[in-house]
């Protein structure tokens, strides 16, 4: 065994005697630009990126399809924005035609505020239903009587009326529509009625 083991070391020691010198240093090498993600984990990543734009994307066209849309105008509204339209035509207009224009105007109002058939009937027929409603005051019921009157000596009768006349049947108009006691047809006020002032 110790001859093994001399043996051995007779021939290391030969090999590190005739060993040839040792190569030369190389150069040190630029850096690498090596992606710090693996493949899979920037696809994953990318994918749930696109997800969440998608469920934004959705989230706002769902947003803006229930964004509550505007009320539409009140009887109330429409009716005094005819008013004002009729009231530029005052001058231009023949009492006549400003009587029938204006007296539409407020039987329509009529009709979709308190739900009365005002433009189909007769000025007498729709004073009776307006004297049977709780809807309207003494004074709205006087008003509404004395503008029908008015009308109906216009339109019928063929008065002589003059642009003042129409003046004051725009007034009345204005005057009920805007500033009447009566009060609109709703389960908010069933039952109830406000007195005059």
């Amino acid at each position: 065994m110790l001859a093994t083991a001399g043996a051995a070391w007779g021939q290391f020691s030969k090999d590190m005697s005739g060993a040839s010198p040792t190569p030369a240093i190389r150069d040190i090498r630029p850096p690498l630009d090596v992606f710090p993600y693996p493949t899979w984990m920037v696809i994953t990543a990318a994918g749930f990126g696109a997800l969440a734009l998608a469920l934004l994307a959705a989230g706002i066209a769902r947003a803006m399809r229930n964004r509550p849309k505007s009320l539409p105008p009140t009887a109330r509204e429409i009716a005094l924005r005819r008013l004002k339209e009729a009231e530029a035509d005052l001058e231009r207009i023949e009492p006549y035609a400003f009587s029938i224009k204006v007296s539409d105007v407020l039987r329509r109002y009529i009709s979709a505020q308190y739900r009365l058939h005002a433009p189909e009937q007769t000025s007498q027929e729709f004073l009776a239903e307006a004297a049977r409603s709780p809807h309207f005051t003494g004074a709205d019921k006087d008003l509404l009587a004395d503008f029908l009157e008015r009308c109906d000596l216009i339109k019928f009768a063929h008065v002589n009326a003059t642009t003042d006349d129409s003046r004051g049947l725009l007034a009345q108009a204005v005057k009920f529509v805007d500033g009447s006691g009566a009060m609109p047809v709703s389960q908010e006020f069933a039952g109830t009625r406000r007195t005059a002032p």
